[in-house]
């Protein structure tokens, strides 16, 4: 597989990771700590918008910084965070629980939000309620991808299996185009690509997890043990910043306003602010950041859907992936921006 350096990095930045991916994992967890701000893996999607928030607001507040590392999927965030080229990111929870069990050092710290999965069809499919989904082609980001549970929820309401369907896995970038092109006759993803074909007109939800699925979990902060053991209080800011954002981000609209404009900077997330801010206002709690706690019976019935879709083997305990100490000890950071 091959890794896509983040874009946020400088040459010297990228001079300097080859030379620690040289030395070791070892090597560069602790060069990264020491010689520069903290990377944190993301994904440009709305789920991970705590993310840019809390480092413009912690870089206004200066200090120890830590900064946003964009990357295309899922697959290279983890590649790189087994590594220890970066020693943070935004992951998908199963993945998090699947590395953990697999002996892989690193722990879930915090949420970075709530719900902002959706199914998206045509807006002229005859498609009107779920099981007209009946032998249609659904695309989906991954089969480890927590928008396929929560498609399997929904088929599961209605008596219906993953074999009624025809399951595509495609780049969620990709899907608005395909269903355009009816390559495809419905996907489901998180935001904001779903969005996007929905404010051009031609797409309309059938499902959200606003709607269906209130505590869904899908991107979770992560970082590895190297991390918590060299620098708790780093670790602890990050955390109070991400907790902080979530606050700020569900206070007012102005604040997500705010946000957008962030976003879509060529630092962040490099997207058309009027699709960002769609998903911001279309309802308003299409995505929501305010309620970050951490609660173990959400996590383990996510653990089961994982085990039921085969993409977890069996259980995990829930200390082997988890680390609460930093949320319960969290001071949500003031967002002065």
């Amino acid at each position: 597989m091959t890794l896509l350096p983040p874009s946020s990095l400088s040459r010297r930045r990228l001079l300097q990771a080859g030379a620690i991916a040289a030395a070791g994992p070892a090597l560069g967890a602790s060069a990264f700590a020491a010689n520069a701000p903290l990377q944190v893996g993301g994904l440009p999607v709305t789920c991970n918008l705590t993310l840019p928030v809390a480092c413009m607001a912690k870089a206004a507040a200066g200090g120890p910084l830590f900064e946003f590392s964009k990357y295309n999927g899922w697959p290279e965030i983890k590649e790189s965070l087994m590594a220890g080229r970066i020693q943070a990111a935004y992951m998908l929870a199963p993945l998090v629980m699947d590395l953990a069990d697999k002996k892989i050092p690193v722990k879930i710290v915090s949420l970075g939000h709530r719900s902002g999965a959706v199914i998206m069809v045509r807006t002229d499919s005859t498609i009107q309620k779920f099981r007209d989904l009946a032998g249609k082609r659904i695309a989906i980001p991954s089969r480890f991808a927590v928008d396929f549970l929560f498609l399997r929820k929904m088929l599961s309401r209605e008596n219906m299996t993953p074999k009624d369907i025809v399951i595509v896995e495609m780049a969620p970038p990709d899907m608005p185009a395909a269903l355009y092109a009816k390559a495809v006759d419905a996907y489901c993803t998180g935001e904001p690509f779903g969005a996007a074909a929905q404010r051009a007109g031609y797409a309309r939800p059938l499902r959200m997890t606003r709607d269906e699925w209130r505590n869904y979990i899908c991107c979770v902060l992560t970082v590895r043990e190297e991390l918590i053991a060299k620098d708790r209080p780093l670790v602890q800011e990050l955390v109070n910043y991400v907790q902080g954002a979530g606050i700020w981000l569900d206070q007012k609209q102005d604040n997500r306003n705010k946000a957008v404009t962030i976003a879509a900077g060529r630092k962040f997330f490099n997207q058309d602010p009027n699709i960002i801010r769609f998903v911001m206002e279309n309802p308003t709690d299409r995505v929501t950041y305010g309620d970050l706690r951490m609660i173990r019976s959400e996590f383990e019935e996510l653990m089961q859907l994982s085990i039921e879709a085969g993409t977890l083997k069996s259980p995990v305990a829930y200390e082997k992936y988890m680390d609460e100490s930093f949320v319960k000890a969290a001071r949500a950071a003031a967002i002065n921006l």
